[in-house]
């Protein structure tokens, strides 16, 4: 279970990371923090955090990938049905309608998300192994 966890999480952010990467050249690149740049720091931080969790599928991997699906999919539903405007630095990222992109990178973006918190619980219990356990272990 542990292993499919761990792929379904690193396949989410990899697709996340790309549609993000191809999508930052074709957004507002205007204001003090542009759609763009966001959409590159997305794509960057999807990237780095797939390859951390390839390294070690530790809970603090986990936690961070949850960070980062969540964050995206809920950024993404935000904009799609209410229009918050431009808040501080950042840009009115309002877009009403759905396309093929917008939709891969949302179901990625929900399954990193659900499977990354799995993958935590899955991690968090798997590494502790109680004392009477672990001599139970040995000695069959």
């Amino acid at each position: 279970m542990g292993l499919i966890l761990r792929l379904l999480v690193v396949a989410g952010l990899v697709v996340d990371a790309y549609v993000h990467f191809h999508l930052a050249g074709d957004v507002g690149s205007t204001g003090t923090l542009s759609e763009g740049t966001l959409f590159w720091i997305q794509g960057a931080v999807a990237a780095v955090v797939a390859v951390l969790l390839l390294v070690r599928a530790r809970p603090l991997p986990y936690a961070i990938a949850f960070l980062v699906g969540g964050s995206a999919f809920g950024a993404v539903l935000l904009y799609r049905y209410v229009d918050v405007g431009a808040i501080g630095p950042l840009p009115d990222m309002y877009e009403p309608i759905w396309y093929a992109e917008k939709v891969v990178t949302t179901v990625a973006e929900g399954v990193v998300t659900v499977a990354a918190a799995l993958g935590y619980w899955h991690a968090s219990t798997a590494s502790r192994v109680p004392a009477a356990d672990a001599g139970r272990r040995l000695s069959v």
